[in-house]
């Protein structure tokens, strides 16, 4: 369980960072609507990170003490996802739609990342 905390708290700050370049970018560079859909599907994809954890912590506690255990919250990652494209469906000039899919997609590299760093550093 500890080893999840220090993972999640590494992968979010891996995150945050990201989103600060994102914010740069919609500052400093004129692709205003590639950054902000990058940074839309990203504050969502933290979202479903964050649940992800949540709900992997209660799963593994209910387990451990031979509960019965429920979903992990599928459901609920697909209507998140769903509602960030809506969102960038609404507003097309300020989002661009692939922009937000891959921002929703950003929290899996950040995963494979890090596992990958993590077995580089283990060696």
């Amino acid at each position: 369980m500890l080893e999840l905390e220090k993972m999640f708290n590494r992968q979010l700050k891996y995150m945050l960072y990201l989103m600060g370049i994102y914010v740069l970018g919609v500052g400093i560079t004129p692709y205003d609507s590639v950054f902000q859909g990058l940074l839309l599907g990203t504050a969502f994809s933290l979202f479903i990170f964050w649940s992800m954890v949540k709900k992997n912590k209660k799963f593994s506690q209910e387990v451990a003490e031979g509960k019965k255990t429920r979903s992990l919250g599928s459901l609920t990652r697909m209507s998140v996802a769903g509602l960030a494209a809506i969102i960038a469906l609404r507003y097309p000039y300020e989002f661009q739609v692939v922009c937000v899919v891959v921002g929703l997609m950003t929290v899996y590299f950040v995963i494979m990342i890090d596992y990958f760093m993590q077995n580089i550093r283990r060696k």
